[in-house]
């Protein structure tokens, strides 16, 4: 099959296919696009058709078809993963995710192997798994937000010469941790709702929690913000641990990532402020604050903070 021309300008269909991805993740994904739209063209674009393919994957798991339909839709887009590595998509194919993902591949070493993770969690949503412990539910986000955020450690790339370079997937993975354990925390009354539950059921015993979360009070008895405030810390450690990848980043690249995870820092901030808000609605930040957070991350602010703090503990 007739594969994409070696230009450093994409072709209309390719620039279209881009367009159409970047139209869902605007509609879909406001924290999301409001980080990658402080990145250059080429890489807001790869981001975006990263997100469209995420997206498919996550709407499978989330949608009202029975869970075989979803298994065998699934199964289908994995497949459709098997031709975007292989190179068998055209530009003129009439899937313009596949033809965005399947460019942004030959220009950037995207390590598309994190997709076939990402469905491997949505596969474990489909099954309906729990999780006993930190370390199983730690398993599931890696596949549905660690991978996700060494894919886009493809797209960013490290600066030449970067301090400890080495660990730059292990940095991505564990903030894409961080950010997927508050959502979870974000979203424990809608999740409730739609029969999952994320928390580990050794956590839920330990606070008086087991009973789960399906309107916005607790039983009696139960401590909820004493396991919001155990998971914010646990949150809050994985941001440290994740935020040294940072300094490894081009400066648009890095202020990107400061946006997008500084957004969920101070989503944690207000969750941890109001626990039981959770259990209302949706926490979310206003518009303003995140400007200024995106600001604050094109500033190279926290970069600077987090190289001075990994100098302090080389030394």
């Amino acid at each position: 099959m007739e594969g994409f021309a070696h230009t450093s300008v994409p072709s209309a269909p390719v620039l279209a296919a881009y367009s159409y991805c970047e139209a869902v993740t605007g509609s879909q994904a406001r924290n999301f696009a409001y980080g990658i739209r402080l990145l250059p063209t080429d890489k807001r674009q790869a981001m975006s058709a990263l997100y469209a393919f995420s997206r498919r994957v996550d709407d499978i798991g989330d949608g009202t078809l029975a869970p075989a339909a979803k298994l065998a839709r699934l199964e289908e887009t994995r497949a459709q993963l098997g031709r975007i590595r292989a190179g068998e998509v055209a530009e003129d194919d009439t899937d313009p995710v596949a033809v965005a993902l399947a460019h942004a591949a030959r220009r950037f070493p995207i390590p598309l192997g994190g997709l076939d993770e990402l469905i491997d969690g949505v596969l474990m949503d489909v099954r309906g798994e729990t999780y006993e412990t930190w370390e199983d539910l730690k398993a599931y986000c890696r596949c549905v937000a660690g991978a996700i955020g060494r894919l886009s450690l493809g797209v960013f790339g490290t600066t030449p010469g970067a301090a400890d370079a080495d660990r730059a997937d292990a940095y991505a993975d564990t903030l894409g941790l961080a950010l997927q354990l508050t959502n979870i925390l974000r979203d424990v009354r809608e999740d409730a709702a739609n029969g999952r539950t994320y928390l580990p059921a050794e956590d839920l015993a330990k606070f008086g929690c087991t009973g789960g979360f399906h309107g916005d009070r607790v039983p009696a008895g139960a401590d909820f913000a004493g396991l919001v405030h155990h998971e914010v810390r646990r949150a809050r450690a994985l941001f440290v641990e994740g935020y040294r990848l940072l300094p490894m980043l081009d400066r648009r690249s890095g202020a990107c990532v400061a946006a997008m995870a500084g957004i969920y820092r101070r989503l944690l901030d207000r969750i941890e402020r109001e626990p039981y808000a959770v259990l209302r609605g949706r926490v979310s930040l206003p518009t303003h604050e995140k400007a200024y957070v995106a600001v604050r991350g094109l500033s190279g602010l926290d970069a600077r903070t987090i190289s001075r703090q990994s100098t302090r503990r080389r030394i």
